[in-house]
């Protein structure tokens, strides 16, 4: 029986092909892991999500094309639109998601989507020699999760023009290395870029998953708790952050650009 699968962009700009493409494979059932692993190769985006109904909602797994991940943000951003764009959902239905990071939702407001995530606050730590040589920048702060490493540098040019050292980056054993500053750019709190070589995505296009750290970090340095957030990378993508108390809002759009059936 072929199974449908999307291409879908997430946390899109204005500008078309923007954001952060995902994979999302509607099952009828659990699948194999190992075949699951094999689509994710064949897709070759930064993450392929799975999805299998439940009474309650829906199973969620996130791959790469070489590891299972435990949280993923832009995979969820464009597994929810799916569900609704394909009327998996009714138009004031709550997505719900029952994934290795707990149980996570999604709710619709006209074209755009929030998802609720768990906060990934990240400690402050002194940072091995290899991680800023990788990256090749001067760190205000660097600080640590159970995912990534979060570094803030001085102005969001320094975020601009870093140009890390992959294989260096890879040595380390963390999922990614998050990259920040405040903005100087009016309509934007904060800027990032995301690296995961070790994950097997040398940039991440748009992480939502960071933003649970980075939504946190910046509440205490800006004493607010609603932001707007670019993440520039080439591709670039535009999140609404909104942190509450462990929880994280991150809110964006989406658009399905392929759609297919594996054989």
């Amino acid at each position: 029986m072929a199974i449908p699968i999307y291409h879908v962009d997430a946390f899109v700009t204005e500008k078309p092909f923007s954001g952060n493409p995902a994979g999302v494979c509607i099952l009828e059932r659990p699948a194999n892991e190992d075949w699951m692993k094999g689509i994710a190769r064949e897709m070759n985006l930064s993450e392929t999500a799975f999805l299998d109904r439940r009474s309650d909602g829906f199973n969620l797994r996130w791959f790469t094309p070489t590891v299972e991940v435990a949280l993923c943000g832009h995979a969820t951003l464009g597994s929810a639109h799916v569900l609704w764009e394909r009327k998996y959902l009714g138009p004031d239905d709550r997505g719900i998601f029952h994934t290795k990071s707990g149980v996570l939702t999604a709710v619709k407001q006209e074209n755009r989507i929030t998802l609720d995530f768990p906060a990934k606050d990240a400690e402050p730590i002194q940072p091995p020699s290899s991680l800023l040589t990788a990256l090749g920048v001067t760190a205000l702060y660097t600080g640590k999760n159970q995912f990534d490493y979060l570094v803030e540098v001085g102005s969001d040019s320094e975020v601009l023009q870093a140009s890390p050292n992959f294989s260096l980056l890879r040595s380390l054993s963390v999922r990614g290395v998050i990259v920040t500053a405040r903005s100087s750019t009016p309509g934007y709190d904060f800027i990032s870029r995301f690296f995961a070589p070790g994950s097997g995505i040398d940039e991440d296009p748009v992480t939502g998953s960071a933003h649970c750290a980075l939504g946190p970090y910046w509440q205490k340095k800006l004493k607010k708790d609603t932001f707007v957030a670019y993440q520039a990378s080439a591709r670039g993508g535009i999140l609404s952050v909104r942190v509450n108390g462990d929880r994280v809002s991150l809110a964006g759009r989406a658009v399905t650009v392929m759609q297919g059936e594996v054989l």
